[in-house]
């Protein structure tokens, strides 16, 4: 399997700042808490001196989205949704330790971040384009179809495994009890995103229980190989 950002991603968004993780054997039992802990009290902090709108990182994600013609207020990119809810509730709510985990440094560092299970993926998986043909199964169940040219991450038989590239998840590779094999996927564009990236990806690996590869994508080396578990 391979994953990687198609040439008009790059070209249209230069600044993109990618990472990616893979691991295999992910335990529901990894001590996760303290970092939980330690990037929500970041997130407090930030939240008391301003809205998450006013984020640096924020503000990068919605330019992205209003160059894709989205409304930036309307379709927020992952990191801000999930800021929205932690500022409203005080807390998020715990699914799994690898989600959990991803959840909490995108909540740190104001940054997306996916999690997928490798195994619901098929063949390739590539953020790119939509054609209007493929098929986004939403967290509740119910099937959408992406709009064209809408950009999404799909793998080779036409599924989508997200809506609006970092706007939404979708429910079919979220990461649930039994998961083994995930890909973790964490994305900046924000003036100094690639140190940001580095730092997210080695405090993911060192917080796991189990080895794990890591990569950072650019134009130029923009594709990442996993030796699959099978």
């Amino acid at each position: 399997m391979r994953f990687r950002h198609s040439p008009q991603v790059w070209s249209t968004f230069p600044e993109l700042s990618c990472g990616v993780l893979h691991v295999t054997g992910v335990a529901r039992t990894v001590d996760i808490g303290r970092s939980l802990a330690r990037h929500a009290d970041t997130a407090r902090a930030r939240l008391a001196a301003g809205p998450e709108g006013g984020f640096p990182e924020i503000q990068a994600w919605r330019r992205a989205f209003a160059r894709m013609g989205l409304p930036p207020t309307r379709y927020r990119c992952a990191a801000e949704s999930l800021l929205r809810r932690f500022r409203r509730d005080g807390e998020l709510p715990r699914l799994h330790p690898l989600v959990d985990l991803g959840n909490a440094l995108s909540l740190g560092y104001a940054v997306p971040v996916a999690v997928l299970d490798v195994g619901r993926i098929t063949g390739d998986l590539a953020v790119r384009p939509a054609t209007g043909e493929e098929t986004y199964q939403t967290l509740g169940g119910d099937e959408e179809h992406p709009e064209p040219g809408e950009f999404v991450f799909a793998d080779s038989a036409g599924r989508a495994h997200s809506r609006r590239w970092t706007h939404r998840q979708s429910g079919w590779s979220a990461v649930r009890h039994g998961t083994g094999e995930v890909l973790v996927v964490i994305e900046a564009m924000h003036e100094g995103g690639a140190e940001t990236v580095r730092r997210m990806l080695a405090e993911l690996a060192d917080a796991l229980a189990v080895p794990a590869r890591t990569a950072v994508l650019t134009a130029d080396a923009p594709e990442f190989a996993l030796a699959t578990a099978g």
